[in-house]
């Protein structure tokens, strides 16, 4: 073509050029495959054990990652086994100074409890003069127990309510309204104690249980004398205390539409007075009970 047409000589150069370039290619190539050792037995080895790879795949993780985390999770595992005594030895001594830990602070803890139980039950006693229980006598006892994680001690408040008795566990001797007279000390001395006495509201349901006469008027004043520095909320049946209030509700039950319904309402002192009169007196109010009542109210709220 280039004797024919002279304008092809250009482009007889160029493949001349990549016919060396071809033939050059061709001699690398036969030098590689002559390296190259043909070895059955490994190809075999690698499908093996991308085989293997797969199997554990399936059984032990998605990745190979996963199943490294797996076999060290075993071998962790197996040394823990395999050295069981020298683990129990090590936790055993773990476990000996947290317990020297524990009863330490255990230890500190308890003496501050049975100090404080000391002041709290001379401050109670003090409380039960005012409250018609002058001779009673009330300690707060301290004894090991099991441990827990408020530490090991066991409280106990034991009481005598007269001279002579020996000191028993509370809830075995005292009555239903010494019970309630000592519950009203305990909340007075504690809520006492408390930093912001304004802010404190001290709630009392039913604290007359068991009382009346002249204890029920000394729970009365007690309840009047708290109000002067916390709000206090009390239920109450009793006129004696009643009438020592600051603000008297009463609940009623009233049925409306077939429907019974709950209402407070607050009493003006006419209301008080009849109210307490009925508590004096039971549904038919007597004049000797309405001027009984003006009197508690009026002895109340001096």
């Amino acid at each position: 073509m280039v004797r024919i047409d002279p304008q092809l000589v250009d482009t007889a150069a160029l493949l001349k050029q990549a016919a060396i370039a071809v033939d050059e290619s061709a001699a690398n190539l036969r030098d590689y495959l002559g390296r190259i050792e043909n070895d059955p037995a490994r190809l075999d080895a690698v499908e093996t054990q991308l085989a293997g790879l797969e199997r554990l795949k399936r059984k032990y993780g998605t990745t190979v990652d996963q199943i490294l985390a797996f076999l060290a999770q075993v071998k962790q595992q197996i040394d823990e086994v395999e050295n069981a005594s020298e683990r129990r030895q090590q936790l055993e001594k773990e476990l000996a100074g947290v317990a020297a830990h524990y009863e330490k602070l255990a230890d500190e803890l308890s003496e501050k409890r049975r100090d404080a139980a000391t002041r709290l039950a001379k401050q109670v006693e003090h409380e039960l003069k005012s409250l018609a229980m002058s001779r009673t006598q009330f300690q707060i006892v301290v004894t090991q127990g099991t441990w827990t994680t408020s530490g090991r001690d066991v409280i106990e408040f034991l009481v005598s309510p007269n001279v002579g008795e020996a000191m028993r566990s509370l809830d075995r001797v005292a009555s239903g309204g010494e019970l309630s007279r000592l519950s009203l000390a305990l909340k007075t001395v504690v809520g006492s104690s408390q930093q912001d006495q304004a802010m404190l509201t001290l709630v009392f349901d039913e604290v007359d249980a068991g009382v009346g006469g002249a204890a029920a008027a000394s729970v009365g004043k007690r309840l009047k004398q708290l109000s002067r520095s916390s709000q206090v909320i009390c239920v109450t049946h009793l006129a004696q205390i009643a009438g020592f209030a600051n603000h008297h509700y009463v609940v009623l039950k009233r049925e409306k539409k077939g429907r019974t319904t709950t209402e407070v309402e607050e009493l003006s002192f006419e209301d008080r007075a009849r109210e307490i009169g009925r508590m004096l007196s039971g549904e038919k109010i007597t004049p000797e009970a309405l001027k009984q009542a003006e009197q508690l109210i009026q002895a109340g709220s001096s």
